[in-house]
């Protein structure tokens, strides 16, 4: 699934993607793959793999893809 990068809260390690369906989904620092947490900025397109957990849905495997245009183009 792909999504942008809408939040991210730096002092908790956490933050949402907004999904190519509309919705939000969280996402935790230690579910970054190849990528460091401190590098990551709101506006990024990620590719990511849905769960639902003990607190819910949430976003695992996340990897940055290259910005190209398509639907999440402002």
């Amino acid at each position: 699934m792909r999504g942008k990068i809408k939040k991210i809260v730096r002092d908790r390690s956490f933050g949402f993607i907004s999904a190519e369906n509309g919705k939000e989904v969280f996402f935790h620092a230690s579910s970054l793959e190849e990528l460091d947490f401190g590098d990551l900025e709101e506006g990024n397109i990620v590719e990511f793999k849905k769960v639902s957990g003990r607190k819910g849905i949430h976003a695992e495997n996340i990897t940055r893809v290259e910005q190209k245009k398509g639907w999440w183009a402002e």
